[in-house]
């Protein structure tokens, strides 16, 4: 007999649970009523295309929906085979995807992480801004040093966001992976923008990593606050 998981793993399987996630957001974000902080976020942005956004894993569903129109730019998403739902998802709702992901250790080439990070210097350099989740993997809402060196090797800057809906559901898993549920009241927070001089040495990437990283907890904050109608640290779920 076979394993649930060697079902997933079939192709026809990951498009049919790609679409439906696809589907199921978008129904979830016609029937959310997002605010946008600050309201002047898209011209913030606009102001210094191409961008590097910054969010947290497992945080970062709604984020197709903040793309308008006009805009150019791509995700990185990981060639892990258990990712390959989230590709179809983002490729369905009209969002081009880097595949590939970095990691401090051995796996790095491994993973793809090089060439991941050669794509998305490239696609910065067409003009194409690109999103990624900061996270170190597997150790949720501490930032990695790769975004900030792509920073430094691109010239680019990194602007935190962050999306959250008054009505969700947290799994439990390493990262808090929140599950937005439809007929919410959202939240779209741009954050402080980091900018990473070309000249930063190994050791000054430490201090715009905790930078990435204290201004996107900000951020994800203020989004669960305004979600919530209430102050304090509400990202926990």
């Amino acid at each position: 007999m076979l394993s649930w998981k060697r079902i997933g793993r079939r192709r026809w399987v990951q498009v049919a649970a790609g679409t439906l996630a696809a589907e199921y957001m978008r129904f979830v974000f016609k029937t959310t009523r997002v605010t946008i902080d600050p309201p002047d976020g898209y011209a913030r942005i606009d102001a210094d295309l191409p961008v590097i956004l910054a969010m947290w894993h497992g945080q970062h569903f709604m984020g197709p929906f903040m793309r308008r129109p006009s805009d150019r730019g791509k995700v990185l998403i990981s060639r892990h085979r258990d990712a390959e739902i989230n590709a179809i998802a983002a490729e369905r709702l009209g969002i081009e995807t880097i595949r590939g992901s970095g990691d401090n250790g051995s796996e790095f080439l491994r993973k793809g992480g090089l060439g991941a990070f050669q794509a998305l210097l490239a696609t910065l350099k067409d003009g194409y801004s690109v999103a990624l989740t900061a996270d170190v993997p597997k150790i949720a809402r501490r930032a990695g040093r790769g975004i900030v060196m792509l920073a430094r090797e691109s010239g680019r800057p990194i602007f935190p966001v962050a999306l959250a809906t008054s009505r969700r559901y947290v799994l439990k898993n390493w990262d808090r992976t929140t599950i937005n549920l439809p007929f919410s009241r959202g939240a779209a927070i741009c954050g402080e923008p980091v900018r990473v001089p070309g000249d930063a040495t190994d050791a000054a990437l430490e201090q715009y990593r905790r930078q990435v990283e204290d201004n996107l907890n900000a951020a994800t904050a203020r989004a669960y606050a305004i979600a919530d109608r209430k102050g304090g640290d509400a990202g926990r779920g």
